[in-house]
C-alpha cells in the first residue's frame, strides 16, 4: 500500500498563511509582478482556480475584473515550510520508505506501518495531513493505491472528486471507475502529444487503450508502450526499493534561465559565458569533470520556433573555466543568428564523472590547469565563506550581467532572502 501527499497550491498557500489568510478564500497569486506581463504565476490560491483561471498561466491571462493580492516569490521561505512537512512524514515513515516527487509531493511506501499503528492506509493519510495542518495550517490532498502509479492517479483524479480530497484506488475499482475517464491527459504520463495520437486512431479512454491491438500501439510508442499499456489496467511493478536503488548510467551537470527581457546576440554571449563559469565552478566543487558541452539557445519571437542547438567535444576531460567558456564561446558564436533576440538560454555538461578518471593528453599544459584550479578553488572558499556574491569577475558587472542577481536567487526565483 502506498499514499502520496499533495500540499494544494503550496507557494499560494504559504503565502496566505504568513498572511493570517485563507487560501481557499483568497485570491492570491505568487509572481514576481517587476517583470512583464508575461511572468508565469508560479501558484495561485484554490479560490482562484475556482473563477476558471489555470495553474501556472501567465499574469496577462488573468482576468482584469479579478482583484487578487500579488505575492513575491520567496523560495527560502516555500523550502522551510517544506522541511518541517517532511519531518512530519519522518514521526510515522522511515526516509526509506519515503519519495520526495517535487518541494509539495511524495509518495510513502506504508506497507509495514499499517499493522503497526493498527490503522488503514486512509486514517494514516487523514492523520498525517491532519497534523500538517493543526501544526502549518497547510491543507493536502491524499492519493492511495495498491502501487504507485495507482496512488498518484488516485491524487490527481479521484481526490480531487472526494468530499474529504483523499482518493483511493486499486486494479478493480480504477478499471470500474476510471477506464472511461476523460480527457486522457488528466493519467499521469499522457501528455497532448501522446493523448493526440491516440485520437488519430479513435482511442480516447483507458479502456480504449487497454482493448487496442498492442501490435500499433508499440509502433506509435516504441517501448513505451509496455509503460502506457501496463497503466491502461492499472499496472506498476516499479517499487519504493527500485527507486531508492536506482543510479543513473551516465550523469549531466546543467543550468538554465529565462531572461527578463529579449538579449541581443553580444548581450546573449555574455550570459552563456557567465552561465559556464558557474557551471565550472560548480563542477569543481562536485569533483567532477566533463568531455563535452552542449548549448541550447531559444530565440525570442515565437515565430522563429526553431531554437539554436550544438555539442562542443572538448578533447580532455575538464573543469577549468580557461577552458570551457572559450569553448562554449565558440559554440555560441557558430550556432546562434546574430539578427534575432535571444529568450532562454541552456547548458549542459555531459556525461560528468569524477576527476579521477580524469586523462590529459600529451599537448596539455598542466602548470595553466593547475595554476587555473587554485584560483577556482580561492573563489569558491570566499563565497562558501562570505556569500556568492562577494567575489565577482569584470562581466558580471556588466550591464545585463545577471550573475549577481541568480546569486541572490533559487531556482531562478527570488529566495527571499539578501546575501
Amino acid at each position: 500500500m502506498y499514499i502520496c501527499i499533495d500540499l494544494k497550491s503550496f507557494y499560494a498557500s504559504v503565502e496566505c498563511v504568513e498572511r493570517g489568510l485563507d487560501p481557499m478564500t483568497t485570491n492570491l497569486v505568487v509572481a514576481d509582478m517587476s517583470r512583464t506581463e508575461k511572468t508565469i504565476c508560479l501558484a495561485i490560491t484554490p479560490s482562484m482556480k475556482a473563477l476558471g483561471i489555470k495553474n501556472r498561466c501567465r499574469v496577462f491571462e488573468i482576468p482584469k475584473n479579478v482583484d487578487y493580492i500579488a505575492a513575491v516569490p520567496r523560495m527560502q521561505l516555500y523550502i522551510d515550510y517544506a522541511a518541517e512537512i517532511y519531518g512530519i512524514y519522518l514521526k510515522y515513515i522511515a526516509a526509506e520508505d519515503i519519495h520526495v516527487y517535487s518541494i509539495d509531493e511524495a509518495f510513502m511506501d506504508v506497507s509495514d506501518y499499517l499493522h503497526l499503528y493498527k490503522m488503514t492506509a486512509k486514517e494514516l493519510g487523514q492523520t498525517i495531513i491532519k497534523e500538517i495542518y493543526d501544526k502549518l495550517g497547510i491543507r493536502a490532498t491524499c492519493g492511495i493505491g495498491t502501487n504507485l502509479y495507482l496512488t498518484k492517479v488516485a491524487l490527481d483524479i479521484s481526490a480531487k472528486h472526494a468530499a474529504d480530497f483523499i482518493g483511493e484506488l486499486d486494479e478493480e475499482s480504477y478499471r470500474k471507475t476510471l477506464w472511461d475517464h476523460r480527457p486522457l491527459t488528466d493519467f499521469w504520463r499522457i501528455g497532448p502529444g501522446i493523448a493526440s495520437r491516440l485520437a488519430s486512431y479513435g482511442i480516447f479512454t483507458m479502456r480504449d487503450i487497454a482493448e487496442a491491438n498492442e501490435d500499433l500501439l508499440y509502433k506509435l510508442f516504441g517501448i513505451d508502450a509496455e509503460l502506457i499499456i501496463d497503466h491502461a489496467w492499472g499496472r506498476e511493478p516499479v517499487t519504493m526499493k527500485d527507486i531508492k536503488n536506482y543510479r543513473s548510467d551516465s550523469n549531466c551537470l546543467s543550468s538554465g534561465q529565462v531572461l527578463a527581457s529579449d538579449y541581443n546576440f553580444e548581450d546573449g554571449r555574455l550570459i552563456v559565458k557567465e552561465m559556464m563559469d558557474l557551471l565550472c565552478l560548480d563542477l569543481v566543487e562536485k569533483g567532477l569533470v566533463t568531455g563535452s558541452v552542449t548549448l541550447h539557445v531559444g530565440y525570442a519571437s515565437r515565430m522563429d520556433a526553431e531554437s539554436a542547438h550544438g555539442t562542443v567535444n572538448i578533447g580532455d576531460e575538464t573543469n577549468a573555466d580557461i577552458v570551457l567558456i572559450p569553448a562554449i564561446e565558440d559554440l555560441y558564436n557558430r550556432i546562434v543568428d546574430k539578427k534575432i533576440p535571444i529568450r532562454r538560454v541552456n547548458i549542459t555538461c555531459n556525461n560528468v564523472k569524477h576527476e579521477e578518471y580524469q586523462q590529459y593528453s600529451l599537448f596539455t599544459d598542466s602548470t595553466e590547469l593547475v595554476k587555473n584550479r587554485k584560483v577556482q578553488e580561492a573563489v569558491l572558499d570566499i563565497k562558501q565563506r562570505y556569500g556568492k556574491n562577494a567575489i565577482l569577475k569584470g562581466m558580471n558587472l556588466e550591464e545585463h550581467a545577471t550573475t549577481r542577481e541568480r546569486n541572490t536567487q533559487i531556482g531562478g526565483h527570488r529566495s527571499g532572502t539578501q546575501q
